[in-house]
């Protein structure tokens, strides 16, 4: 049989809705969500690159953590935006194509720095006199490397040998971005071999960062605990307990999301899971690391108290001319007006 998939020029996206005010709220659903992981994530990114305290090498792996999630989440969502704003669901054969290699690379990329995570943390709790040897500038820029090269071959592989397989069936996908179980729906080949080889290799990167991980995290959780001080468990608990659940989320829904067997026809559980493993991770990630993390909440309401400081001092003049000040207290994390005019005269 010929290659039917070069006749097909653009791909059918399916919608959340298709009522215009589904439209609508899924809109604002998802412009919210994308704003608020962009924020969190560059956020993350601006106090680790700023703050001298965070550039140890947990804090550089949770900053390329963050970039990473920026570029995934804007893999899907923006388009997703679009798509509704504009009731246009299609998409370009080459713009599929783009999607689901970076939808793969980014994904891959971020499950092999989460197992560098938990090795890193690992050596930290488990090895702190080799910490400095072991994590060096120089082995640490090399797992990052490792990272990206791991998502760029998956991507590469996932994506060539996807659209290698003839599509005739049909041009609609199940899905509200090009996901590569929803594609092979649409083929009219009989024979997945490459593409069950792609899915197995994957897999196996998975699983055995999946098992690294766990072993990490017992040997961790295994030293924690014979730790005599309890405010030292809860300092090594305050670093691992929000890596390991961004690690069962993304896990989990990824997963299920892979190697569930397809719908045959269009369903909303379908799109939630997918939503799940591609948009939940990267807007959860900031927020978890944020409340659990006290370096990265020390190093917030610091910035934001020179942002202040700085603004204050700016307007001095004007707000003495109103009898107002601003006060900070870094204690209690608060701001306060107070009114000059109303304190006694000396």
């Amino acid at each position: 049989m010929a290659n039917v998939s070069m006749s097909i020029t653009e791909f059918v996206l399916m919608g959340f809705s298709d009522s215009r005010e589904g439209q609508v709220l899924h809109v604002v659903l998802f412009l919210f969500i994308y704003l608020a992981a962009l924020v969190g994530n560059l956020l993350i990114v601006l106090l680790t690159a700023l703050d001298q305290h965070l550039h140890s090498p947990m804090h550089f792996f949770l900053k390329t953590l963050s970039l990473l999630d920026v570029c995934f989440i804007s893999v899907t969502v923006p388009k997703a935006i679009i798509q509704s704003l504009t009731q246009n669901s299609s998409i370009s054969f080459l713009g599929c194509v783009a999607q689901v290699f970076l939808v793969v690379l980014f994904a891959c990329a971020e499950l092999t720095l989460l197992t560098v995570m938990s090795y890193d943390r690992y050596v930290a709790i488990c090895r702190p006199l080799y910490y400095q040897v072991v994590m060096k500038k120089a082995a640490c820029e090399q797992m990052l490397a490792a990272s990206w090269l791991s998502g760029i071959a998956s991507g590469l592989l996932n994506t060539s040998v996807t659209f290698s397989l003839p599509f005739c069936r049909s041009n609609f996908v199940h899905q509200f971005f090009c996901e590569i179980p929803s594609l092979l729906k649409l083929s009219c080949s009989e024979k997945f071999v490459a593409e069950i080889g792609a899915i197995i290799v994957t897999t196996s990167l998975g699983i055995v960062c999946f098992i690294s991980i766990l072993v990490s995290y017992i040997h961790i959780f295994s030293t924690v605990m014979s730790i005599p001080s309890v405010k030292g468990r809860s300092k090594a608990f305050s670093t691992c307990i929000p890596h390991l659940v961004v690690v069962t989320v993304f896990l989990n829904t990824g997963s299920i999301a892979y190697l569930k067997p397809v719908s045959e026809s269009p369903s909303v559980s379908d799109l939630m899971v997918s939503v799940f493993y591609t948009v939940v991770p990267p807007t959860l990630n900031p927020i978890i690391y944020s409340l659990k993390n006290q370096d990265i909440k020390a190093a917030f309401w610091k910035m934001l108290r020179k942002t202040i400081f700085k603004y204050n001092d700016g307007n001095k003049n004007s707000n003495n001319n109103k009898g107002i000040d601003i006060s900070f207290n870094s204690d209690k994390h608060e701001v306060k007006l107070v009114n000059c005019n109303r304190l006694p005269s000396i």
